[in-house]
């Protein structure tokens, strides 16, 4: 994988909206506290635009998105919210001057696109983190941003969990392998469409919010009839958060339903990563290597910086 140049005190990002609208007081913290890291901070120019729910037009995001992903003197782009809308740009954008000056791209959820493009189309390492909309005071959490300036700066990822109940093969020794995925629903979106990561010896990690667990199963499913989970090492899950059920119960949890869809591959499934759409989010860095070390009470996973 191409790993972009970590930043540095003087280094510049970008703030850039690809989905949901926004406006100056959702991201007026992020750009204070990004500045309090040394960075300065730019704004996409159709940053505040506006359709319905969307941040302007398609092609209103799709230029503002543009000059940012073109400009070499930007280091990273950190985008504002998700929400939907960037699977409706992503064909639309041209990446060939990002490829010979490319720059991190920071988001989770709907950003999922973006993650997975990288990886499938250019090799580009990427960072599946919060976002300028997590840092207002009242979704701000500081493991959650201080992983993400630790992975910024080149010192790596670091945290631990404990153990799950539905934990299973996990091995008596490290292990290690690339990291791809994000949030379920976004790449059971991208199948057939060339933004799906190859997934043949990575690690996958998957989240979700707010969908049936009839859904769940659908998208696991799909994804394991496209032959998606075939040779894959690992597969870690995020915070399945917020499920709903029908009146009729489907009968399993999330998690339960993953265990069941996965159990025939015979590899290590590791639950309850904190990562995802609860308050803490630590940063992923999608693209290189995560190494994983069980004990009998805890998982500690790492990922090495500069």
């Amino acid at each position: 994988m191409n790993s972009p140049a970590y930043l540095k005190p003087g280094s510049t990002i970008a703030i850039a909206a690809s989905a949901r609208k926004v406006n100056f007081a959702e991201i007026a913290d992020a750009i204070a506290l990004l500045e309090s890291w040394g960075l300065k901070v730019v704004l996409s120019e159709t940053i505040y635009a506006v359709e319905h729910q969307f941040a302007g037009t398609d092609t209103e995001r799709t230029m503002g998105l543009q000059q940012l992903l073109d400009d070499p003197s930007i280091h990273a782009i950190l985008f504002a919210r998700g929400g939907y809308g960037s699977v409706r740009i992503i064909d639309a954008l041209n990446f060939d001057k990002f490829v010979q000056h490319p720059k991190w791209l920071i988001g989770f959820s709907d950003i999922t696109v973006f993650l997975a493009h990288l990886a499938a189309k250019f090799k580009v390492s990427s960072m599946h983190a919060c976002m300028a909309f997590s840092m207002q005071p009242e979704r701000f959490d500081p493991v959650s941003v201080e992983s993400l300036k630790n992975a910024l700066f080149g010192r790596g990822i670091a945290f631990e969990l404990s153990q799950h109940a539905l934990n299973t093969n996990l091995p008596t020794e490290p292990f290690s392998g690339q990291l791809i995925g994000g949030n379920l629903s976004v790449l059971y979106a991208l199948m057939g469409s060339g933004s799906l990561p190859n997934s043949t010896d990575k690690i996958l990690f998957l989240e979700d919010l707010d969908e049936y667990l009839y859904h769940i199963d659908r998208m696991l499913m799909g994804l394991k009839r496209a032959h998606f989970f075939k040779g894959l090492k690992a597969v870690l899950i995020g915070g399945m958060s917020d499920m709903k059920d029908n009146a009729i119960p489907f009968g399993k949890s999330a998690n339960e339903i993953i265990l069941d869809v996965l159990a025939e591959y015979q590899i290590p499934i590791v639950f309850g990563l904190p990562c995802g759409h609860e308050k803490v989010n630590n940063c992923l860095v999608m693209g290189e290597t995560i190494t994983l070390t069980s004990t009998p009470t805890k998982i500690s996973c790492t990922q090495k910086g500069a």
